[in-house]
């Protein structure tokens, strides 16, 4: 029996060097398998991540694999088997973009995420569905900031109120200045 090898041309060596040029620009990558979908489902979703500089790509399995290897960005091989679409993410935003691929699981899209490869990790399925029911990056600061202008509006309704309960503002600074004349002529 003969071993049978793939014979590389440069068509597929080009394939893989795009593959890894695209996929060097991304800190992120969530594998889907696309069955079922429809050509506006997929365009749709890709107009979706890219409000969140994320893009959405059909690869032929074998080449990114290589181009994953390339990368030093290994352990989602067994993701890789059968239709596969990549979510490909920059920076923070993998949970605003497992977000996107949820949602359109809800609203009767046939997408269905097989894993996660994020910052060098393998993350499962349910995992990648954990992460999407996180808060995002900007609804974290927005709690943060409402949490912090809280004391604040408090001292403020506080001073009002006190102001208020001395006559209003307008009789509050006379009086006050007439409480501090006779101090400074004590001294």
């Amino acid at each position: 029996m003969e071993n049978y090898q793939t014979r590389v041309t440069p068509a597929k060596e080009d394939a893989v060097a795009a593959l890894r040029d695209e996929f060097k620009d991304y800190s992120g990558f969530i594998f889907t398998d696309y069955r079922g979908m429809t050509v506006q489902q997929i365009t749709d979703i890709r107009k979706s991540l890219k409000k969140d500089d994320a893009a959405y790509r059909v690869v032929k399995n074998r080449y990114a694999k290589i181009a994953l290897k390339d990368l030093d960005k290994t352990g989602a091989d067994e993701q890789m088997k059968g239709p596969t679409a990549v979510a490909l993410i920059k920076g923070d935003t993998a949970n605003t973009v497992a977000k996107v691929l949820f949602n359109a699981n809800k609203d009767g899209v046939s997408i269905q995420v097989k894993g996660a490869l994020l910052d060098g990790k393998f993350m499962t399925a349910e995992e990648v569905e954990a992460l999407s029911k996180l808060p995002t990056k900007l609804e974290l600061i927005a709690s943060l900031m409402g949490t912090m202008k809280a004391p604040v509006q408090k001292l403020a309704a506080t001073l009002l109120a006190y102001v208020e309960s001395k006559g209003g503002a307008a009789e509050a600074a006379p009086a006050q200045a007439e409480e501090a004349a006779p101090a400074t002529e004590e001294n």
